[in-house]
């Protein structure tokens, strides 16, 4: 990246500060990876703007702002690893990529997956680890997660989730109540899964299967 555009990122980052209160490390996660990679090239202009975007297969890449929510939801300070559902463009997890050692991302659109792991690559990120398969049940191989994300709205999180999450963890969803969705967090003490809803949000819904 040349010294153009660390200096777009840095006043990218700002913009968000404007609008989101981020923790230091959130907000360097934000002045390190470029977003115009993960949008379509028509769009690129529009890249550092704070609004979503269209992505392929009716899909969006969310506003800068809903991301940096979701991430400092998450808590991610302290937390080894990351359980992402729904990859998209790939662009929350290469954000994730610089707050967790490890993160995992399912996504279950084929083409989607394939074109965020090759930004990945371009950007040199090699911690993030990807799977095509139905995010809704998980990654039991590499339970338990420190954080999981739900990226996509939902009545209720899958109780396979929860059974994924590590105690003292965190799980941030959009989850849909009386006609609106409402970013929530979840936390998990000895077992008990504690409820927190935070503002209101909106997500592609979550689908079953894989295409």
């Amino acid at each position: 990246m040349d010294n153009a555009g660390r200096i777009i990122l840095q006043k990218f980052a700002d913009a968000l500060a404007d609008e989101v209160e981020l923790t230091p490390s959130v907000y360097k996660a934000f002045t390190e990876i470029e977003r115009e990679l993960f949008v379509p090239q028509g769009f690129r202009h529009w890249a550092y703007r704070l609004d979503a975007l269209p992505i392929k297969a009716n899909q969006w890449i969310s506003s800068p702002i809903t991301v940096a929510k979701m991430t400092v939801y998450l808590e991610p300070d302290g937390a080894d690893n990351v359980l992402e559902i729904g990859c998209g463009s790939g662009y929350q997890a290469a954000i994730l990529s610089r707050l967790f050692r490890r993160v995992f991302t399912i996504e279950r659109i084929d083409a989607l997956l394939k074109e965020a792991k090759t930004r990945f690559k371009k950007l040199d990120i090699h911690n993030i680890h990807t799977r095509l398969d139905d995010g809704q049940r998980g990654w039991r191989q590499y339970a338990p997660f420190d954080r999981i994300l739900f990226s996509a709205s939902t009545p209720q999180v899958p109780q396979t989730l929860f059974d994924q999450l590590a105690d003292k963890g965190v799980l941030v969803a959009p989850i849909e109540k009386d006609g609106e969705q409402i970013i929530t967090q979840f936390k998990k003490e000895n077992g008990v899964i504690k409820e927190f809803p935070k503002e209101s949000c909106l997500f592609v819904p979550v689908k079953k299967g894989v295409e």
